[in-house]
């Protein structure tokens, strides 16, 4: 065969092919950069009010299907088998409450939320739990189980794979109408556990490691919540929460209809709703709160895996209400669910260009210089920890007292002042363009003219609903499902509604409830339950094309399909027709996915080092206010979601004399720790661990120890993982 020599035309176009491929990896990885643009308000605190006890008798649930091409379908009833009543003659509820680990991952994995290039998981600064909630009647007869998760979405293989296992353990007693799971969306939890491709792919792969260790996570709350019912009653409480909220989107939400604006005091929704849980002698048990705010108080500059302010709030609830117990431990849980947050951000201060102190609260997110790029919005705080303690704390304070295919448009790849993309788009965008229509034709395929049709104003930059290789990129079955428990119906959303479409729903479902005479309904919106969905506008904000319309995968006519199903679902509530409502098809379970595209490999000390050596000792004194810090011979921290030897990656230990022990006074639960991890070359790696000495440490002698595990594998046979723990010298903390 004669040898051929590339032409000078040949060798740019194989150039060309190389770096449109390597564009397009770059683009698909922008899929979920979730906050956007906002303005300045002026707030105040107003006190939470409280309502009398719900009355028992009317939990009810009900789950139906969303399919794209407006096509609402149900199926037959379920059976459900109630187990015998715990005790009966009495007016209330069973209620149990339950809270697991649900950390999974804090190293070598995408950070869920951002979606920045480069933002993997370099440690822990809180971690992650599920929190369950189980409410009966006292027959047994409806049961429902709501449970909250530090993650930032739940996915819908999380949801199928949780129904299985409850399903094997409790039979029809736990179902897919009667639990609810929600995240409350912070973006500095591990990707990786999604089956969708669009999510794979901005996960950076699959990880069976991390989607294992949340499955186990979210199964344990909620057996613990099982095992711990007992007789109670629910209260509902009201109120609204100022400072710490401002609309991202302002733009769009001016799209709205003036006199619907005009009903309203504020272009975010301030009111916060509780659900409290009570035994029958008054003690606490728990609580549920409900309030629209992004977390992402964490920017896209943090590696450390945490539960951002909402987690902060539910941090500070229960070691209030835990005295003497560990972060984590205790039997009282606080979960601060997510709400209508889609265009609502915890960064008062508004956006700014970074590089002139300008605003940047313009439709495009843009700054003169640097684009979108050098927009920023920022928290109240002097650094990211800092606003995201005082907007946790606040929250913490006032709770105290016709859809289309899927498709994502231009503006999702623009970022927001939250966290920008990489690429220059730009919000607000209704035109395509030709570069990028031509990379992703000649990569892609076209999209079809009906989706084109169906979306409009937004220019189709994914066609996603018409991607199916390997996977559909995204879900076309979607779970709508909602629960009332006494005079509060739950309307689990699956996705991130916007302050308006929130109210829409909300007042169309009281609507309807009051229709069929139930006139004292109270509806709260709970954010992110059972499949991701992205973003949901109004049609008015749609046709602005900002990042949350962009965002809006199913079409401009999103919101008017969910509030179709959900009065639905609310009509055979109050009717108490349920039982005819079908379930509608069955989502699908993928049994081959995208492997994690970063390998595992083996953990290697230095020469005549061993892992956990202590390479920078603690100084023998410190003050309080000061930080301790040691820096250990360390191990990859993936390892230790595999093998849950150590239930903590560190604990800060007092010396009692009186006892001549060591006690924990706080573990990598504990805000006022911090675990980093320092990954080198070959294997080799150094993990810190940080003590913020904080004023209400007690003088006297403490010491540092560090658990891990590392990855070892010998000549021809299979990798093993392995426990090993080291301590720090003692050192002193003064007052003064």
């Amino acid at each position: 065969m004669a040898k051929h020599s590339l032409s000078t035309l040949e060798a740019f176009l194989i150039f060309l092919l190389v770096m449109m491929t390597a564009v397009t990896v770059a683009l698909l990885s922008l899929l979920f950069i979730t906050s956007g643009t906002i303005e300045n308000h002026k707030d105040s605190g107003v006190p939470v009010t409280q309502s009398p006890p719900t009355t028992p008798g009317s939990t009810a649930t009900q789950g139906s299907t969303l399919t794209h091409g407006s096509t609402a379908t149900q199926g037959p009833p379920v059976t459900t088998t109630p187990e015998p009543p715990l005790f009966q003659n009495f007016s209330g509820y069973h209620i149990g409450v339950g809270r697991a680990d649900c950390t999974g991952q804090v190293a070598d994995i995408s950070l869920m939320g951002y979606s920045k290039t480069g933002q993997n998981a370099r440690g822990i600064l809180t971690r992650l739990y599920s929190r369950a909630f189980i409410m009966a009647e006292p027959d047994g007869s409806n049961r429902v189980a709501f449970v909250s998760i530090d993650i930032g979405m739940v996915s819908q293989r999380l949801r199928l794979e949780v129904l299985n296992r409850l399903q094997s353990k409790y039979g029809s007693l736990y179902r897919q109408d009667n639990v609810i799971l929600s995240g409350t969306h912070t973006h500095s939890g591990p990707g990786g556990y999604f089956q969708y491709t669009v999510f794979v792919i901005a996960s950076e792969g699959f990880s069976n490691r991390t989607f294992e260790y949340m499955v186990t996570g979210i199964v344990k709350s909620i057996e613990m919540a099982h095992k711990n019912m007992k007789p109670g009653k629910i209260f509902i409480n009201k109120g609204n929460v100022e400072g710490v909220q401002i609309n991202r989107s302002p733009s769009s939400y001016l799209w709205n209809p003036p006199s619907e604006r005009a009903r309203y005091s504020s272009n975010t929704d301030k009111e916060m709703i509780i659900l409290k849980m009570v035994d029958l002698n008054g003690v606490d048990l728990g609580l549920i709160s409900w309030f629209a705010i992004h977390p992402v108080s964490m920017n896209n500059t943090n590696h450390l895996v945490n539960s951002d302010n909402m987690g902060y709030a539910s941090y500070l609830f229960e070691q209030e209400k835990n005295k003497g117990y560990l972060p984590g431990q205790g039997p009282y849980v606080a979960a601060f669910a997510s709400s209508n947050l889609g265009d609502v951000s915890p960064n008062i201060l508004g956006p700014h260009c970074v590089n002139t102190g300008d605003s940047c609260d313009n439709a495009n997110s843009s700054c003169p210089i640097g684009g979108s790029s050098t927009c920023i919005a920022m928290g109240p705080g002097h650094d990211m920890f800092n606003s995201t303690q005082i907007i946790g704390g606040i929250i913490y304070q006032r709770a105290k007292a016709q859809t289309c295919k899927p498709a994502l448009g231009y503006s999702f790849a623009a970022g927001t002042i939250d966290g920008f993309g990489s690429l220059n788009f730009t919000q607000g965008t209704t035109v395509g363009d030709p570069f990028w229509d031509t990379l992703r034709d000649q990569l892609l395929g076209k999209p079809s003219e009906e989706i084109k049709r169906c979306h409009k104003p937004k220019p189709i930059l994914l066609h996603t609903g018409e991607l199916t290789k390997p996977h559909p990129w995204h879900p076309d079955i979607v779970d709508v499902q909602m629960i009332t428990v006494g005079s509060l119906a739950i309307i689990a959303i699956p996705g991130e509604f916007t302050t308006m479409s929130g109210r829409r729903l909300r007042e169309a479902v009281q609507a309807e409830f009051a229709t069929y005479g139930m006139q004292n309904t109270t509806a709260v919106i709970s954010g992110l339950c059972n499949v991701y969905t992205h973003y949901i506008t109004t049609f008015e904000e749609y046709q602005a094309q900002r990042y949350e319309a962009a965002s809006t995968i199913y079409g401009p006519h999103t919101l008017s399909a969910y509030i179709q199903l959900f009065r639905a679902l609310a009509k055979a509530i109050a009717t108490d027709t349920v039982a005819n409502l079908s379930r509608g098809p069955e989502p699908p379970y993928f049994k081959q996915l995208i492997a994690s595209l970063i390998p595992n490999i083996v953990d290697r000390a230095p020469l005549g080092r061993n892992f956990g050596d202590v390479l920078q000792p603690a100084k023998p004194t410190y003050r309080v206010g000061e930080v301790a810090e040691v820096i250990f011979v360390g191990a990859n921290p993936k390892n230790s979601a595999e093998n849950q030897t150590h239930q903590t990656f560190l604990t800060v230990e007092k010396y009692e004399a009186t006892s001549a022990t060591w006690r924990i006074v706080h573990n990598d639960a504990s805000w006022e720790t911090r675990f980093y991890w320092h990954k080198g070359l070959l294997g080799h790696s150094n993990a810190t661990i940080q003590w913020h000495i904080p004023g209400t440490a007690q003088p006297g002698i403490y010491r540092m120890r560090y658990f891990g595990h590392h990855r070892k594998q010998d000549f021809l046979k299979p990798a093993v993982i392995l426990p090993f723990e080291s301590t720090s010298s003692a050192f002193e903390v003064v007052t003064s």
